[in-house]
């Protein structure tokens, strides 16, 4: 666990024969994708989305997307060290209630805490936050670019828990270099460029992570920890923990890129869906250059509601 803002990922030694990635990344592995019922969904460029306030949400939900999305869970069992979360309900002996999982995805993360927590009643979210009971743990992942007013989401998630009730935010931003070998020349940064701008468009601009920790501050949070972390872009790194989580990553990202530029570079910017898959080609080709560093900060905020006014 690193509960500093200082993560430093070393780059292993590559010659230029051994730069790029082959056909597959060091690590890769089958996934299995568990079947989610798509009860309501919009057809978009050749995609699936949620008709959920229809053309709102700019990721897809068909298969592909649901695939991607289980494997990226593994990337966070790998974070956090077989972990699913880092806040005390994640503990063996934890005893709690009613849980709350924001951006279930697949569900993937709420059935391995049901197996963890067999006494926990787990609920997802959808469009108004009209429980009548308080939740003992919130847990919210991946939200960053879905969410339109983020200090209002972190005062729900206040209202909607018990006293002495933990929240924990698993989030991501775009991606960047320490040591300037991701430029703005290459394909992949402005194919995440374009992402923001969209996003922005959108009404769900991309937040800075370090303002998280200061909305569950306002919020009233109390006993807040935030640790940091680095998905590196492929097998780059010279640790054999960060080389491990860039392989999946490398995966996670050269799969699921297309999906994510596509409706919102075509809704937000205008774009044609053949230009969107000419910059993911040339991203993902990007995606196998080991020269260049590239990694997707994340982050994991947790905090507790006290027990009582003025604690």
């Amino acid at each position: 666990m690193q509960d500093q803002r200082e993560v430093v990922v070393e780059p292993d030694n590559f010659n230029d024969r051994d730069s790029a990635l082959g056909d597959t990344t060091d690590g890769e592995s089958s996934t299995a994708s568990l079947n989610s019922s798509i009860l309501d969904y919009r057809r978009e460029n050749g995609r699936t989305y949620h008709k959920f306030h229809d053309g709102q949400y700019h990721f897809p939900n068909d298969e592909a997307e649901n695939e991607r999305l289980d494997m990226q869970h593994h990337i966070f069992y790998l974070t956090l060290n077989g972990k699913l979360g880092l806040a005390p309900p994640n503990e063996a002996n934890f005893k709690l209630g009613r849980v709350l999982d924001l951006g279930t995805g697949t569900g993937i993360w709420a059935m391995d805490f049901g197996e963890e927590h067999p006494e926990a009643e787990i609920d997802d979210f959808e469009e108004e936050w009209t429980y009548s009971k308080p939740f003992d743990y919130i847990h919210s992942r991946m939200n960053n670019s879905s969410i339109s007013n983020w200090e209002e989401y972190i005062r729900k998630s206040f209202d909607h828990l018990a006293p002495g009730g933990y929240v924990e935010f698993q989030e991501f931003t775009l991606p960047l270099s320490d040591d300037g070998t991701l430029t703005e020349n290459h394909a992949l940064y402005k194919a995440m460029h374009h992402l923001g701008e969209a996003a922005a468009k959108l009404n769900h601009s991309f937040i800075d992570l370090n303002t998280i920790k200061p909305m569950l501050e306002k919020a009233g949070f109390r006993d807040i920890h935030e640790y940091h972390y680095k998905w590196a872009s492929n097998t780059w790194p010279r640790d054999a923990h960060f080389k491990e989580v860039g392989a999946w990553n490398y995966q996670n990202i050269v799969t699921g890129l297309q999906g994510f530029l596509m409706a919102a570079l075509t809704r937000g910017l205008g774009w044609k869906a053949e230009e969107v898959d000419v910059l993911a080609a040339e991203a993902k080709r990007n995606m196998r250059d080991r020269r260049v560093h590239a990694y997707w900060p994340m982050i994991v905020v947790t905090g507790r509601k006290p027990e009582a006014k003025g604690e």
